[in-house]
């Protein structure tokens, strides 16, 4: 009976640990990518009114483009 205690009590630590690596990954991710907007919003914001407006935006969607670097601001496709 100890042999297959000892088994349920194993595999229990074996899964508990892969949780805490899947926790682990998962605000590694988060922070990566928070660090990356953050790069991005800093980029925009250091670029001059006349070199936004040649990417087509403006300062009020420097926000918005660095959340959300998939989306158009304005609802048109980009071409990538």
């Amino acid at each position: 009976m100890s042999i297959t205690y000892g088994a349920t009590g194993l595999r229990r630590t074996a899964a508990r640990k892969r949780y805490v690596s899947h926790v682990f990954r998962q605000y590694w991710r988060a922070f990566l990518q928070w660090r990356c907007r953050e790069r991005l919003r800093t980029d925009l914001c250091n670029l001059s009114d006349r070199e936004l407006m040649d990417i087509g935006t403006t300062r009020g969607e420097i926000d918005y483009v660095a959340s959300n670097q998939w989306r158009d601001p304005r609802g048109i496709r980009s071409v990538e």
